[in-house]
């Protein structure tokens, strides 16, 4: 399997190392960037092909509760069994389920913090299509915070309150700071998408705190991370950032 963002080879066992929680209903997996999570109409990789090297003693492979886009990476979330599925499938059908992304966009938002309302609508255009923002569309919703900033790029955080496709990258570009590398949205070229689905916080057992799972962030974004400050600074950011 290729990573097409890192340029190198995900050999399909490294899977194993990406599994960052495990339970009887759940698995949290760390999505590689570049890699679809399932077969799109062109075929070739994807991740859900390899997903019966994760059924740890159970009769059938886990499946996908949500989707993350082929160039985002981070937190994936699985269900082990179909009845785990149904129980995941509406947690994140009632918004139940928080999620939490890093960007590093092109440009500074106006206000540090604030919250994005913009439906959304899918658009077909000859033989592919695009999200745009049309009052008519389905209801977003984003809220965001920027944790730091430097050289006409910040870095953000944010919190999708509602999950539409591409949901997150047009609603930067809305707010007039397109995500870097997201040529389809306006972002800058010359990297890849700069896109990471960070932690997730999924109510999964009644009457318990939610599971909290953060990934770490891509090799292909912590250079730009790095480059918002000093080491201890961004470490810091790091740690509290999903506290």
């Amino acid at each position: 399997m290729q990573d097409g963002t890192a340029g190198t080879i995900f050999p399909a066992m490294n899977l194993l190392d990406r599994v960052l929680y495990r339970d009887g209903l759940m698995l949290v997996l760390d999505k590689p960037a570049g890699v679809p999570v399932h077969s799109g109409p062109a075929g070739g990789p994807h991740l859900e092909h390899w997903f019966p090297l994760l059924r740890f003693g159970l009769k059938r492979p886990p499946a996908l509760a949500h989707r993350l886009d082929r160039d985002t990476s981070g937190c994936l979330v699985l269900g082990r069994h179909p009845k785990a599925l149904r129980r995941l499938g509406a947690l994140f059908a009632a918004g139940d389920v928080e999620k939490t992304y890093w960007a590093i966009v092109a440009g500074n938002p106006a206000e540090p913090e604030g919250r994005i309302e913009a439906a959304l609508r899918k658009e077909t255009r000859g033989t592919g299509w695009r999200v745009v923002v049309d009052p008519q569309g389905q209801r977003a919703v984003t809220d965001y915070r920027v944790l730091a900033a430097a050289d006409g790029r910040a870095w953000l955080e944010l919190k999708p309150r509602t999950g539409r496709t591409h949901q997150i990258r047009v609603h930067c570009a809305a707010l007039g700071c397109p995500v870097v590398g997201d040529l389809a949205y306006g972002g800058p070229a010359g990297t890849p998408l700069q896109l990471h689905a960070r932690a997730i916080a999924v109510p999964l057992y009644p009457g318990r705190s939610p599971i909290v799972v953060t990934a770490p962030p891509p090799v292909h974004m912590r250079a730009a991370l790095a480059a918002f400050g000093d080491a201890e600074t961004c470490g810091n950011i790091m740690r509290s950032a999903v506290a």
